[in-house]
């Protein structure tokens, strides 16, 4: 029997950690509002309660916030794998003069806070009539600075010869991308597809300035409905977030596995 290596009893102990917010989170979404408030809280629930579950689904708008949540960030998934790809595969194949400026120009956006830049964004959203929709929700992610770094870095590693043997065969440029080279870049594009699923999912800062109307909500900006001034509704909150982190844990287990194998790549580039 293999002996579990030194790290093991360090990580294992981090690991339990990082999941008991989610064990409690679980547990709390079936504890009454009572049980909740108690006390020291108790650890664990006493019964199971879904009356949060029943409440969250039949007397608010959660199942169309879900579905707006859903479109939206699918629409921005869709978007970012397939500008970011070409703009990557630009930049790693490419010459043309100010590239490296350019790259690092595209990069350096990371730097400022969205913050500042909201107040212009909404005044420009605001003459195109967006406001209040969900295109206003989308359009400002349909590329990223972070997508395109990701996607350089995978194509400054992809072997030449591939792209080569396509073009002697009579492939054009965008022949080679969409038929030789996209399809093996399948890990760093569900990395992409994975980090910005997870970002727009759990996006809230944009939606509340954005969106005005209840029924345009997504989950996030919903769920901050439930927590007033003086009071909280904390079985509808917690069953809320169970039910939309199912999603995000769904999609980070399915690409898993190609989303290390691209940050590895991304990081020996």
């Amino acid at each position: 029997m293999k002996r579990p290596d030194a790290r093991h009893l360090v990580l294992a102990p981090l690991s339990i950690l990082m999941v008991l917010p989610f064990v409690y989170m679980l547990g709390a979404s079936v504890m009454t509002q009572a049980q909740i408030n108690r006390y020291p809280p108790p650890l664990y629930p006493p019964g199971v309660d879904l009356s949060g579950y029943q409440e969250l689904l039949s007397d608010s708008q959660f199942p169309r916030w879900f579905l707006n949540s859903v479109i939206v960030s699918a629409a921005i998934v869709a978007s970012q794998v397939v500008l970011c790809s070409m703009a990557g595969y630009a930049f790693a194949r490419l010459r043309f003069s100010g590239r490296k400026v350019a790259l690092v120009l595209v990069i350096a956006t990371t730097l400022i806070p969205f913050q500042l830049t909201v107040i212009p964004t909404f005044l420009i959203f605001h003459e195109l009539h967006l406001i209040n929709t969900l295109p206003a929700l989308i359009v400002p992610q349909l590329a990223s600075a972070l997508g395109v770094y990701l996607m350089t870095s995978f194509f400054q590693n992809f072997p030449r010869e591939l792209e080569e043997a396509a073009r002697i065969d009579g492939c054009s440029r965008f022949g080679v991308f969409f038929r030789v080279v996209l399809p093996v870049a399948r890990p760093a594009l569900a990395a992409l597809a994975v980090i910005t699923f997870i970002y727009a999912w759990n996006d809230l800062f944009w939606p509340l300035v954005a969106i005005s109307s209840e029924d345009k909500y997504t989950v996030q900006a919903g769920l901050a409905t439930f927590q007033g001034q003086h009071r909280a509704d904390w079985p509808k909150i917690m069953a809320g977030t169970v039910l939309t982190t199912v999603p995000v844990l769904a999609v980070f287990i399915i690409g898993q596995r190609r989303f290390v194998q691209a940050l590895a790549g991304a990081v020996k580039g």
